[in-house]
């Protein structure tokens, strides 16, 4: 009998997290899955390390290194379940994920991606902070058509119905092939979210993501296919698509990669493509401090950001603590 769920995990030279990453879907409070590790043409002993996994519902699937798109749609393939979850070889998830997105999209037949919040943890497992949600579900298409707002690939549980009915990954986008995809689902179903961090994202120096070339080419390419697709009354949001595109490699650049010419270069290119982005709070509150780490020594910049860190935590206290005296 077929499993309900597929978990699709791509894995290229993972082996420092593949095992704990499977050792989190084993753990699931819901059991009827199976799990598709696809190796991408690794060079590290995955196939050595798969022969001491017991589990038959655990499958390995070797072949040539075609990329994070080729890897899941690999997986896709070879699915056998009414839902597909992916997971990234170096994420975790939370024991209840999975119950609680099937029993979402049992419940929600129009639904045909159900997100999560994240958690995001270093390269040790600590938590750093959690994102909460930036979107209201149901026909998310216009806002996703200029920002993605599934940015984390380990939260996606997909009814297989949507591969059947918009395609599969597009191998020939690097980096952020994932948005292409949800975009496309986004056209044609609703989308739910669950309002719990139920994915550890964990951020380390040799992600992909954190390659801003690399997301910076795959993105502009996948924003020029999407409006490829989308109706002229939607073409407009083309210039904001790549404005927030260029925003969030410049967040990126800033306080991931600590690249802070770069962020410069990447704000630069938000006000020439898209002036409106300058007037929102966030591009603000960046650009501020982009520009007050050029104005200031790096200690001085560090000691600004450590006051300024103290009064937001003191206000945090004040904000909570009771009214005194009723």
């Amino acid at each position: 009998m077929a499993p309900i769920v597929s978990v699709v995990i791509p894995s290229y030279n993972s082996m420092m997290f593949l095992p704990t990453t499977l050792n989190s879907v084993l753990q699931q409070t819901f059991s009827d899955f199976e799990v598709l590790i696809i190796d991408d043409g690794s060079q590290d002993n995955v196939k050595d390390w798969f022969t001491t996994i017991s589990d038959s519902r655990v499958k390995l699937f070797s072949q040539e290194n075609k990329g994070y798109a080729g890897a899941c749609n690999t997986g896709i393939l070879n699915a056998q379940g009414k839902y597909i979850a992916f997971l990234d070889a170096d994420d975790v998830w939370v024991p209840t994920k999975l119950e609680k997105q099937f029993r979402c999209l049992e419940d929600n037949p129009e639904v045909g991606l159900v997100d999560t919040l994240v958690f995001f943890v270093d390269s040790e497992g600590e938590k750093l902070f959690t994102a909460g949600s930036i979107y209201k579900p149901g026909n998310v298409y216009e806002t996703m058509l200029v920002k993605n707002l599934v940015p984390c690939g380990s939260t996606p549980m997909v009814r297989r119905l949507c591969f059947d009915t918009v395609g599969v990954f597009d191998e020939s986008i690097k980096g952020p092939s994932d948005w292409h995809m949800w975009v496309r689902i986004a056209s044609q179903y609703n989308f739910q979210v669950i309002e719990e961090p139920l994915v550890h994202y964990r951020q380390h120096s040799s992600s992909v993501s954190r390659n801003t070339d690399i997301m910076l080419r795959g993105g502009l390419q996948a924003i020029n296919s999407m409006f490829d697709d989308a109706p002229p009354h939607l073409q407009y949001k083309k210039k904001e698509s790549y404005g927030n595109l260029y925003y969030v490699l410049a967040l990126k650049a800033y306080t991931v990669n600590r690249n802070y010419k770069q962020a410069v270069y990447l704000c630069l290119r938000v006000l020439q493509i898209y002036p409106n982005k300058c007037f929102s709070r966030d591009f603000i509150y960046l650009f501020s401090k982009i520009i007050l780490y050029f104005t200031l020594s790096e200690q001085g910049y560090n000691q600004v950001n450590r006051v300024v860190s103290q009064l937001k935590n003191l206000s945090r206290a004040l904000v909570s603590r009771p009214p005194q005296g009723f």
